[in-house]
């Protein structure tokens, strides 16, 4: 027999089954706007995923243009087609898990900037994820740990510390996981990929000070998801601790991962950004909407 544990967390699994089913999708898809040199170009594809360009690199972090995961409905349209991407030099991925590594689309950006360009693109990881993504059809793929770099072309990735876990399912959690700092001529930016608030945010800031900041907002709702999930206040600290000039939140809206409303992570961020008098570093990007830094 099930426990009572078990059977509440099943009962909640199947609520967000449920509301995610029955909620329309929603969001604009948009044609991607290029950078002109020496531009940083950011565009929030929905959940963690970005088109980045910068040092003269078109960049993916977490590409997933899936319209489910598994049995969890897509509530907003990507905002780029991946048929409309330019040809993508490089692909990093944060940590194995499905919302984050799509299988799928990986392939299909392999697939098309091969096809547009004849060139296949490189793919970062953390460490022992190569076999989830080594027959995807990237010409390399770069494992990482934690403060280890790798320069392609003009831009320097290091791979920094989080606090989650990497399983792609229940019994391999010798995988990695981490975010990533992305540095070319003068410009620096992080992408958190998953974390609850730890130490660790000072510290990247310390060695690494980058001036734009991702940072995840959403799925902190039990209490016990902030174990590995940042809520919106923690977010707000962790920008603090960073010294980051700028802030742009993801991981909320696309996917409902946990309990709490899915309006509430950007409110919740609003409301502390203008408590602690920085609400005017915060920049909420719509999906694919290209902001130039």
């Amino acid at each position: 027999m099930l426990g009572p544990t078990i059977r509440r967390k099943a009962s909640r699994f199947g609520t967000l089954v449920r509301s995610s089913a029955m909620t329309p999708r929603t969001g604009t898809t948009r044609r991607p706007v290029l950078a002109r040199r020496g531009e940083l170009g950011v565009t929030f594809i929905g959940h963690s995923s970005f088109f980045l360009q910068l040092g003269g690199k078109n960049v993916l972090v977490d590409p997933n243009f899936a319209r489910w995961i598994f049995v969890l409905k897509r509530l907003r349209r990507p905002g780029l087609r991946l048929r409309e991407l330019p040809p993508i030099d490089v692909v990093l991925v944060s940590h194995a898990h499905f919302d984050h590594l799509h299988r799928p689309s990986l392939r299909a950006i392999a697939r098309l900037t091969r096809w547009h360009s004849g060139k296949r693109p490189t793919i970062v990881v953390p460490r022992n994820v190569h076999d989830l993504v080594g027959d995807l059809g990237y010409g390399r793929v770069v494992e990482l740990d934690w403060w280890q770099n790798v320069r392609l072309g003009h831009v320097e990735v290091t791979h920094v510390p989080s606090r989650h876990w990497g399983a792609r399912i229940l019994r391999d959690m010798h995988r990695g996981y981490g975010g990533y700092v992305l540095r070319a001529s003068q410009h620096s930016l992080y992408h958190a990929g998953d974390t609850a608030y730890f130490a660790g945010f000072r510290e990247i800031g310390e060695r690494l000070q980058p001036q734009l900041a991702m940072l995840p907002i959403g799925a902190y709702n039990p209490a016990s998801f902030r174990a590995v999930h940042t809520s919106p206040e923690d977010a707000v600290q962790a920008f603090v601790d960073l010294g980051a000039r700028w802030m742009i939140p993801m991981h909320y809206g696309t996917f409902r991962l946990s309990q709490e409303p899915i309006e509430e992570p950007l409110q919740r961020l609003r409301q502390e950004g203008q408590r602690r008098k920085i609400d005017k570093k915060i920049c909420v990007l719509e999906e694919g909407v290209t902001r130039f830094f």
